[in-house]
């Protein structure tokens, strides 16, 4: 009889720690907006623990789930992903794009969702063409191929952000499956092109990148947000003001219970709080590459890394960004940002890796 593996309590208590961080701070920064908007100051924090309840029993069910089984749907995956991209093209626009699509309250973005179904299909490709994954055409074109189609309907809403961040996922696995580095490489320097043109030809975006050079050039207009964000972290010092006591979220930056969450987390709990949350984040990134190394086969090494390095480098994508490292754009912060999308694709997320582990311990068990 088989046995079942063990379960990866060290993956799940972080998991659980930053999902509870995330709803306190969560309910830190948006009482105040949510009162001035809805009435009602638990307005964020009711949603954010729904979406919550909602993810964990599909973090449990994939987490039970054989993750090989998860080959047979992802290419209807895929489609489906495709044709929810196409859909939200033609849906009405807020803050001048379109990434929503919404039944009645509810909405979610699915762009959030490419992020884990492109990991799935690229670990899938490279299991089955592992001995064709070093030749750049006749192993890379397809999954390139496949990326670019991706990557263009999210560019069309508009979006450079995510598929920034989706490229460099992409390009992270293809060589940790064997990819070539001077393929990658040539690859990344191909899209470097793309991505100038995609920055020029928006003007916003030109004045995004302008006052991420020089933000202080426009502190109350294009540079008012991340000028916002550099004041509320330098102004937590060392300890922080302390918890609820954020100043720059009192009406100063614009829905801060989002993608710039991380400004009220420093201003509140200081340098020392802060610094907690990336060595937080390392450590579930080493613990997912630890996931990887002892995966029972290639689509699992290939599965745990990817999810890995798409939580933890989107965290820092956002750590970055709301401290001016990086030109601010609508990346949120995982487990923390107030989002249905983010959170459950998030938590699906763990689940696969939580699958993976429970067949490296079996694997162990069974030897």
């Amino acid at each position: 009889m088989r046995r079942a593996g063990r379960i990866d309590y060290q993956i799940v208590t972080l998991s659980l720690g930053l999902l509870v961080f995330g709803l306190v701070m969560v309910y830190s920064a948006s009482a105040i907006w949510a009162d001035q908007r809805y009435h009602d100051s638990l307005y964020f924090l009711k949603r954010q623990a729904l979406w919550i309840l909602i993810g964990l029993p599909i973090m449990a069910l994939l987490s039970r789930l054989d993750y090989n089984r998860l080959k047979e749907w992802i290419w209807p995956l895929l489609l489906l992903n495709a044709v929810s991209l196409l859909a939200v093209l033609f849906t009405s626009p807020v803050g001048g794009a379109r990434r929503w699509i919404r039944f009645g309250p509810l909405g979610f973005q699915p762009a959030e969702f490419t992020k884990l179904i492109l990991v799935l299909f690229l670990a899938d490709y490279i299991d089955r063409k592992r001995s064709k994954v070093d030749s750049a055409l006749k192993g890379l074109a397809v999954p390139w191929a496949v990326m670019g189609i991706f990557l263009g309907l999210i560019a069309l809403e508009p979006d450079l952000g995510t598929p920034v961040l989706i490229f460099l996922i992409a390009s992270i696995t293809l060589f940790i499956g064997g990819a070539r580095a001077r393929y990658v490489l040539g690859v990344i320097a191909c899209a470097v092109p793309v991505l100038a043109y995609e920055i020029l030809r928006y003007p916003y975006r030109r004045q995004r990148l302008a006052h991420f050079l020089q933000p202080w050039s426009d502190p109350r207009g294009s540079g008012y947000q991340i000028v916002q964000s550099m004041l509320a972290v330098g102004s937590g010092g060392w300890f922080g003001r302390g918890l609820g006591s954020s100043q720059i979220k009192l009406m100063y930056l614009p829905a801060p219970h989002t993608d710039f969450i991380f400004p009220i987390i420093a201003e509140e709990l200081g340098l020392l709080g802060s610094l907690g949350l990336p060595l937080l984040f390392a450590v579930l990134f080493t613990r997912g590459m630890r996931i990887a190394r002892t995966a029972p086969n290639l689509f699992g090494e290939l599965l745990a890394s990817g999810i890995s390095v798409w939580i933890v480098l989107q965290a820092y994508f956002n750590i970055a960004m709301s401290i001016g490292l990086l030109p601010t754009k609508g990346v949120p912060l995982p487990f923390f940002s107030s989002g249905g999308s983010s959170i459950l694709v998030t938590l699906a997320g763990i689940g696969i890796l939580l699958s993976i582990s429970r067949q490296c311990s079996r694997t162990v068990a069974i030897s």
